[in-house]
């Protein structure tokens, strides 16, 4: 397994950023957070970067199950899906697989709920087009 799941899409940069938060929405996350890298670098570096975009999505009910089973799994919390506009052009959707980064917590509680949220997260990917 690899940390990410990830998906060229067809459709453009924003509307990718829409399509993506609905599919999240679907699936019982909201987006918490929105970064946007290429802007963040312009402004602290004045350097051109290609579009980036970090969704920090959470699923409070799982979220909360987690927090409920491991005090600082919030240093993992929320699960980020980036969306970027690569050097050809072509958008690519990536989230994070948690069955990856909960493997290093050790606790098997932990496991049965980062499988749930990759499950989620792996729907949201499969969905786009």
């Amino acid at each position: 397994m690899t940390y990410y799941n990830s998906k060229k899409v067809s459709t453009n940069f924003e509307k990718t950023i829409e399509i993506v938060t609905d599919e999240l929405k679907n699936e019982g996350f909201g987006v918490l957070t929105e970064i946007d890298v290429k802007e963040t670098l312009k402004k602290k570096l004045d350097v051109d970067f290609r579009k980036y975009r970090i969704l920090g999505a959470c699923n409070p009910p799982l979220a909360y199950k987690a927090l409920s089973t491991e005090e600082n799994i919030g240093v993992m919390l929320p699960c980020n899906v980036i969306v970027q506009e690569k050097d050809n052009g072509e958008v690519q959707v990536s989230a994070i697989n948690p069955m990856e980064s909960m493997k290093t917590v050790g606790n098997s509680q932990l496991e049965e709920i980062a499988g749930t949220v990759s499950k989620k997260l792996a729907n949201v990917i499969n969905k786009l087009n």
